[in-house]
């Protein structure tokens, strides 16, 4: 046990905020605990805080470190402090109490009674539990935020599993966008200590953004990394994290390794420490009725895993942004892993069974509140539990490729109209590779649409043979009825609005009234509006009040659209401005890329048609990676060719791509 104070560190980043919460809080209270997970920089504060109170106000500090006290040390411990501290008005730090388990909280509240001049410091990874007790949780370090695929609504979570995709983005990042986050700051100064050469660049910016997200912004960790800056470059060691993170955190100074992540859980009770390695199937984070769903299964039942969730959410990452929600360091992640896989009579195998099941359940009620027209709530379900149900759609796990499938499919509006194309085909393509003939009919579909939307139109057609085949063969009009619809929306791409709109009158008449999965009616009638809209603008219906029973948002950003068409081809340029802006909002709203993609076009046409030539490109250039490659040129591009200057067309349009694109358009 030592009982001097450890030597300071040389920097203290991004915990000047804790340490004056802790100082407040030990003016007040007798006992305050710092809890966190191995590494968070419990013990750094600790230490900071008993050196600023020494300066300040002279206090008496005696420092006891707990590892190393073996379980059955706490009355031999309780007698020596009392010993030592009898009489004396001083601040006792016990760091790491969770050595102790529950022999922690029955020494403090006898040190409290015996010693009442006593005031107490500990650092824990749980709540050591006496009344009375001050409970500090201790936050990682900030951490740039993740550039998600295609327009991925919100942050995903940092994870290993995550840091290959990043790695393959990792350049995009520039030292400005990052440099100025804790954990970078933490990671390039240590990383200088290691190789004096090393600097943040523009090369290497990305990959030090990703690495420090990947580590969880815990200071142990990110430590552990920079002190091998001399052997392995930020991108290396991002990609050796991956491979095999209890391998990388390894050895070193620090609690954020293996060891130390060994040392959690097996300092865990019995209860705990199966609820650790079950928690290990959470690809992302999970809130206590997920746990309870997955977890509480014999011999450790629902009451028992919400229990145990309780005592161990202080050793656990919070989900910022989402209250009640929680995630397992990467370390202690990677280890119960691989204990549970390991595990006797099936656990690991009951468990994904589990997960995956709710991952089923959670696709189709996103798709339900879709329909229903609770869209807000169907995209914020579905981007809160995205980095499980990618998890669940591996197509090589147990539930093989129809097993992806059933999770892909539902979330068909999730890819589509809010804007993830490029991941919904990914998942979609390598299931349908690995499935056994005949392939079914919707997951065809799906895979159709998102490749013409990803602006492949050529390379749809085999799928829509293949798809048309399917549907007619397993009866399913409403297939057909998409079917006709996708195809009427490349003829739209492709300016051909009379074929467009046969094909989607087709796609109204086969469409059951109440489909069970897909696009609802409404938003087939908006497709056909924008058909209209081109070629009989007087048929354009008029919206006559505010429609019965639920709103399709989607729907409705495009028969704005359409709306807008007819009121600029009829000379009313601000009602169509208007009418934009509307539909411009739900599609910001929802993460709807093409749909952005079109209306922003089209109102750089009203920019053009004013004589507004730079702010028309601007705006062109702020949508120019969005649009479908193969629909036609932009009309207000063929104009701004012939009326502007080839170079200040380019400027202009350069300038839109780094604007974003509320600042160009104040309104919305």
């Amino acid at each position: 046990m030592r009982q001097s104070v450890p030597a300071e560190l040389s920097s203290f980043i991004g915990r000047e905020r804790e340490l004056s919460r802790t100082a407040t809080l030990l003016a007040t209270a007798r006992l305050v605990t710092l809890a966190g997970p191995a590494g968070i920089g419990k013990t750094r504060l600790a230490v900071r805080t008993v050196r600023t109170l020494g300066r300040s106000r002279g206090t008496d500090v005696v420092w006891a470190d707990m590892v190393g006290v073996p379980r059955d040390g706490g009355a031999a411990l309780e007698r020596e402090l009392v010993r030592r501290l009898d009489g004396r008005e001083a601040l006792l730090v016990l760091d790491g109490c969770e050595q102790l388990g529950a022999e922690a909280g029955r020494l403090v509240s006898a040190l409290l009674v015996r010693l009442p001049r006593l005031r107490i410091l500990a650092t824990s990874q749980r709540a050591v539990g006496p009344a009375g007790e001050a409970l500090l949780r201790v936050p990682p370090l900030s951490v740039p935020p993740q550039p998600a695929p295609d327009a991925a609504p919100g942050p995903a979570r940092p994870s290993a599993a995550s840091a290959a995709l990043e790695a393959s983005t990792a350049s995009a990042a520039s030292v400005a966008s990052v440099a100025e986050y804790e954990a970078v700051r933490l990671y390039e100064e240590r990383a200088r200590g290691a190789d004096p050469s090393f600097e943040l660049t523009e090369r290497n910016a990305g990959a030090v953004a990703a690495l420090c997200r990947a580590l969880d912004g815990i200071p142990g960790a990110l430590e552990l990394a920079a002190g091998r800056a001399h052997r392995h470059a930020p991108a290396e060691a991002l990609r050796l994290l991956t491979a095999d993170p209890l391998e990388f955190l390894s050895g070193g100074a620090g609690r954020a390794g293996g060891a130390d992540a060994l040392r959690t859980c097996s300092l865990a009770p019995p209860d705990e420490r199966l609820l650790w390695d079950r928690l290990s199937v959470f690809a992302g984070s999970f809130d206590r009725d997920a746990v309870v769903e997955v977890c509480g299964f014999a011999p450790l039942g629902p009451r028992r895993a919400a229990e145990a969730l309780e005592r161990i959410t202080p050793a656990l990452l919070e989900d910022a942004g989402h209250p009640g929600r929680h995630r397992l360091p990467l370390s202690v992640r990677a280890l119960a892993a691989r204990r549970l896989a390991l595990a006797p009579d099936g656990d690991g195998a009951t468990v994904a069974r589990r997960h995956r099941e709710r991952c089923r359940a959670t696709a189709e009620r996103a798709a339900r509140l879709w329909r229903s027209g609770a869209q807000r709530e169907a995209r914020a379900l579905a981007v809160a539990e995205l980095p499980e149900l990618r998890a669940a759609m591996d197509p090589l796990a147990p539930a093989g490729p129809g097993g992806a499938l059933e999770i892909a499919v539902p979330l068909w509006f999730l890819w589509s109209p809010c804007g993830l194309v490029t991941e919904g085909r990914r998942h979609l393509e390598r299931a349908l590779a690995l499935h056994p003939a005949p392939r079914p009919a919707r997951a065809l579909w799906l895979a159709a649409w998102l490749v013409a939307s990803s602006g492949e139109a050529e390379a749809a057609d085999p799928l829509l043979v293949e798809a048309w085949t399917a549907a007619v063969q397993e009866g399913e009009d409403a297939c057909v009825a998409y079917l006709a619809h996708l195809r009427g929306l490349v003829a739209l791409w492709r300016d051909r609005p009379w074929e467009a709109a046969a094909e989607f009158r087709d796609a109204l008449e086969l469409l059951p009234a109440e489909p069970e999965f897909g696009p609802g009616p409404e938003a087939l009638r908006a497709a056909l509006t924008m058909a209209l809209a081109h070629t009989d603008p007087a048929s354009v219906p008029v919206e006559d009040g505010p429609p019965d029973g639920p709103v399709d948002l989607w729907a409705r950003s495009w028969t704005g659209y359409a709306h807008a068409l007819v009121q600029r081809r009829e000379g009313r340029p601000a009602l169509a401005r208007a009418e934009l802006l509307r539909a411009l909002e739900i599609q910001l709203l929802l993460g709807d890329g093409l749909g952005q993609a079109l209306s922003v076009e089209l109102l750089a046409e009203l920019e053009a048609d004013a004589g507004c030539y730079e702010e028309s490109a601007r705006l062109l250039g702020a949508v120019a990676g969005t649009r479908p490659a193969s629909a036609c040129l932009p009309r207000a591009e063929r104009v701004l060719r012939a009326r502007m200057d080839p170079e200040a067309l380019r400027a202009a349009l350069a300038e839109g791509a780094r604007t974003p694109l509320r600042t160009l358009l104040p309104e919305l």
